[in-house]
């Protein structure tokens, strides 16, 4: 039995990584918390991920966020020139959406933590919505935890170019 729930995580993560080739099933598509747990092994590879869309870049149409069923991750996509997405329209706000890109990753630096904090502060100080001010807190707090758990003196962000997408609703 133990046997058998070695193979079938192995065989669930290997169709998340994807390899070095494009995944052309959607099906095998795995959910964001999955995909991040195993994103530094990712970096630079072709993935399938699955998600809710949150967000869309209302004006260029070229970024869309997409959430995990349980609220718990998010992924930014953005568009890759060479992939077949023109744009993300706002209508797909909501909807559920497998997506194919290349997974990459961007380091936020201590300085540049240390930054957006001031210009949180100074935002809290001229009237700024409490709401905001508490959730841009709450993910520098997470940023420097993260940090001083790794030992790093930068942040690491995942995010998606993405190359194609199907809707599931």
């Amino acid at each position: 039995m133990k046997q058998f729930i070695l193979f079938a995580v192995l065989a669930f993560l290997f169709s998340c990584s994807g390899g070095n080739k494009k995944q052309e099933n959607p099906e095998v598509a795995c959910d964001i918390e999955t995909l991040l747990s195993i994103a530094d092994q990712n970096v630079d590879k072709t993935v399938t991920v699955v998600g809710f869309v949150t967000h869309t870049c209302k004006h260029s149409g070229k970024k869309c966020f997409i959430e995990s069923e349980s609220q718990v991750a998010s992924l930014r996509i953005e568009i890759d020139p060479d992939g077949e997405i023109e744009a993300f329209s706002p209508d797909l706000t909501g909807s559920k959406l497998v997506v194919t890109g290349i997974l990459k990753e961007q380091h936020l630096s201590a300085e540049f933590i240390d930054e957006r904090e001031n210009s949180v502060k100074q935002f809290e100080q001229e009237g700024g919505s409490p709401e905001v001010c508490a959730a841009e807190f709450n993910n520098i707090s997470s940023w420097r935890k993260w940090m001083k758990d790794n030992d790093k003196d930068y942040y690491v962000m995942y995010y998606m170019d993405g190359l194609k997408y199907e809707l599931l609703d």
